[in-house]
């Protein structure tokens, strides 16, 4: 056993020579030179040891002072921590005695404070957002300042703050009554920045170029808006403008804004008839249609009723009106009985009918069809109403608008057309009725002179 423990042993050793021989280049080492290198490194490794405890030691005293350090650091820091808590308590003994003093000082002069502190801040709120503010700047940030000192309790106002802030509330109050112009950056709807001449009409409103304006507190900038009123507030403001003292009538907004935000944002003519979609279109296209046609009829017929009157009042036969060619029926039969010429009359009549009531139909079937068609829109409207509320309850109204719009305005539209052209039917109608009883009239005149010559 021994035997082949010693073998395994020589193998290993072998085959580790065999790998170091491969490594030197192949130099071939005897157990000898073997033996030999490993005392050399079990040397070298007793040596490296020796050299690292060493180090070891060195460091270990040097740790040794750092303990030391930190422990010394740690108890002055903990004394310095109990001095301070100690003078921070004595601190405040101190402040509460010295604000206990100051109190007492101010006596009635505290309220008076509190109410001035009040007042800036309310004031501040006010002019953030006057027009007065567009002319005379600055004013807010003075107060909104004086607010802030006055809330801490190392400064009070002194007398000419107090005396500023009851000069900016009387000048508050005078420029309200007056109507003053002056020049200012004004952004125009199309994002350009022009300096303009500004007429201000105290705090209500603020116009240049025949338009309203608005101010923004937050940016500080005069703007036109987006949307104006109705031409006669345009119109009026640009009397206004060009006035030299005279009194001229303007529109103003006592809320300071938000009356005339509601009226611009109300839609005009053109948003309207939008509102009521397709069918609305629809309706304003029929409608116009029957219109001229409900024209073209009327200057027709008032000038064939000239002509038969003309035709009245002569007592030459002319080709050119519906009297004329009855009446002409009478001299191409001139020896034709009573019941013939009749029947001849009667068919020379109505061939002149159906030019007369031309169209007529159709004017009125579009009175009819209007408000169907605008029920049609109504219908509809009210489904999508419907449609809104199922997928999104009542809760935002505004998603309902769209539906309700299109249901109130093509009624609208539906009667706007139909009550015009219903009026055009009766009246064109009556005067084609009125054009056939002449023609009916002077045919038994004529039917009654032959009778009367047989």
């Amino acid at each position: 056993m021994l035997k082949s423990l010693k073998t395994i042993v020589f193998g290993l050793v072998a085959a580790s020579l065999s790998m170091s021989a491969m490594a030197e280049n192949e130099r071939a080492l005897d157990l000898d030179a073997l033996l030999k290198q490993l005392e050399e490194g079990k040397f070298a490794q007793t040596q490296q040891n020796k050299q690292r405890e060493q180090e070891f030691l060195a460091k270990r005293a040097e740790q040794d002072q750092i303990l030391r350090d930190t422990n010394t650091l740690r108890d002055n820091t903990l004394a310095l921590s109990e001095r301070l808590e100690t003078q921070f308590e004595q601190n405040e003994f101190k402040l509460a005695d010295l604000n206990e003093a100051l109190t007492t000082r101010l006596g009635s002069l505290k309220e008076l404070f509190g109410v001035l502190q009040q007042v800036a801040g309310d004031t501040k709120n006010k002019f953030y957002n006057s027009m007065i503010s567009a002319e005379i700047s600055g004013r807010s940030e003075f107060l909104d300042q004086l607010a802030q000192d006055m809330g801490s309790s190392s400064k009070l106002a002194s007398i000419e703050e107090i005396e500023r802030v009851w000069f900016e509330l009387q000048r508050e109050m005078t420029e309200s009554g007056k109507v003053t112009k002056f020049t200012t950056d004004v952004v125009e709807a199309g994002g350009a920045k022009v300096s303009k001449e500004v007429v201000r009409v105290g705090p209500f409103a603020l116009v240049a170029d025949g338009k309203y304006l608005e101010f923004n507190g937050v940016t500080g900038t005069v703007s036109e808006l987006i949307r104006q009123p109705a031409d006669r507030y345009g119109e009026s403001a640009a009397e206004l403008q060009a006035s030299n003292g005279d009194i001229v009538k303007f529109g103003i907004d006592p809320t300071g804004g938000s009356i005339l935000g509601l009226l611009v944002q109300a839609p005009n003519l053109q948003e309207r008839v939008e509102q009521g979609g397709v069918v609305g279109y629809i309706i304003l296209i029929v409608g116009a249609f029957g219109l001229l046609l409900s024209i073209e009829r009327l200057f027709t017929l008032t000038f064939i009723r000239a002509k038969v009157n003309s035709q009245l009042k002569s007592a030459e036969v002319k080709t050119n009106n519906p009297l004329g060619r009855v009446l002409k029926v009478r001299d191409e039969h001139p020896n034709a009985d009573t019941e013939a010429l009749e029947l001849h009359l009667t068919e020379a009549i109505l061939a002149e009918v159906p030019k007369l009531g031309r169209n007529l139909t159709i004017i009125k079937i579009i009175s009819v069809v209007a408000p169907l068609m605008g029920l049609l829109g109504t219908v509809t409207g009210m489904i999508n109403t419907f449609q809104a509320i199922t997928l999104f309850g009542t809760g935002d109204p505004k998603l309902m608008a769209g539906g309700i719009s299109t249901a109130l305005v093509t009624t609208v539209l539906g009667l706007v057309v139909a009550i015009p052209t219903t009026l055009l039917y009766a009246m064109l109608n009556t005067r084609s009725k009125n054009i056939v009883y002449i023609l009916q009239e002077q045919a038994a005149g004529v039917i009654a002179e032959r009778a009367e010559r047989g």
